[in-house]
């Protein structure tokens, strides 16, 4: 029981820590929730027009899936428990009353700190997806929904489940998002969109 409930509850505890809207508030820029979409990830904080801050929530966020994992691992723990519990806390943060962000940045720092070239797969699958789409949004579900098959492949299936939870979370999470794609009312990347057509 221990090693799966000490990496849940480590792992969770890393993922609820809202970087976004301590950094905003810390920077005086108040409640990054009152503006755009609500949300607390590096998209929304972008829309303060700090590029300095929405990277470092960017980077945190990823990290702290990263963290997540690595402790779990040194500490002989399962590290696929630790970096998904982290996620999950990411997306539904106790101290938010379970409202976070989206969890894309937290997804791919879990994933490159569980198997380096899955997460280099899925920055692939990204990146092609959105050069061909101009879809943010579209392009993380793709790289989500491929990750656990990716994973599977490399002989990891004990990760390919844990990917495969993540994904199941992306996907409720941009459930506004998969809406406009399908009524062809989601912004593409560098279009004009409404603030609170935004996704992290």
């Amino acid at each position: 029981m221990l090693e799966f409930l000490a990496p849940f509850i480590v792992g969770y505890l890393f993922g609820a820590i809202p970087f976004g809207l301590v950094i905003t508030k810390a920077a005086g820029l108040g409640d990054i929730r009152s503006i755009g979409s609500g949300n607390i990830g590096a998209t929304n904080v972008l829309r303060t027009g700090r590029k300095d801050l929405a990277l470092a929530t960017l980077v945190l966020d990823g990290g702290k899936g990263a963290i997540a994992v690595i402790l779990a691992a040194m500490l002989g723990w399962r590290p696929e428990v630790a970096g998904a519990a982290a996620f999950l806390g990411h997306c539904y943060p106790v101290w938010l009353n379970f409202k976070g962000g989206k969890g894309v940045a937290t997804f791919m720092g879990t994933l490159f700190a569980l198997q380096f070239m899955a997460g280099v797969f899925a920055g692939a699958i990204w990146l092609a997806t959105a050069f061909v789409t101009k879809y943010s949004s579209f392009s993380a579900l793709v790289a989500a929904a491929a990750t656990p098959l990716v994973l599977f492949s490399m002989g990891k299936p004990s990760y390919a489940v844990a990917a495969f939870f993540m994904a199941g979370l992306i996907f409720i999470r941009h459930n506004a998002n998969i809406a406009r794609l399908m009524n062809g009312t989601e912004p593409k990347i560098g279009g004009k969109k409404d603030a609170e057509h935004a996704g992290a």
